[in-house]
């Protein structure tokens, strides 16, 4: 088993900055793949980005560019740098670690970006 908590997230105006992580407990050496997924008022939850155990990234067209992901292997943590953020990344941030049974999930972390 594996348990994820998040933290990092807040209030910030446009163009601002923000931190996110995620930290791991538990079955961690199972894991494979962890990332950030992303789940707006009213839509679906999305993809933000992902980083492999050989720190190969994938981000989101919408965040390439803005959105760094960084994996922390001693301290079993995943870090997400956001900056130039915009009104439209305002959603509840959620942490994921994937293994080769299953997929976990944080509780999540509001991030709001005013205008």
């Amino acid at each position: 088993q594996l348990q994820l908590v998040e933290s990092g997230g807040g209030l910030v105006q446009a163009g601002g900055s923000l931190r996110l992580s995620c930290a791991a407990s538990g079955s961690i050496f199972s894991i494979n793949t962890m990332g950030w997924y992303r789940q707006a008022p009213g839509k679906q939850r999305e993809l933000v980005a992902t980083i492999t155990n050989i720190d190969y990234t994938n981000y989101a067209d919408s965040v390439k560019g803005r959105f760094t992901i960084s994996r922390d292997n001693a301290k079993n943590t995943a870090n997400l740098q956001m900056n130039s953020l915009k009104p439209e990344d305002t959603a509840v941030y959620y942490c994921n670690a994937g293994t080769i049974n299953r997929f976990y999930w944080g509780k999540g972390t509001l991030v709001t970006v005013s205008s």
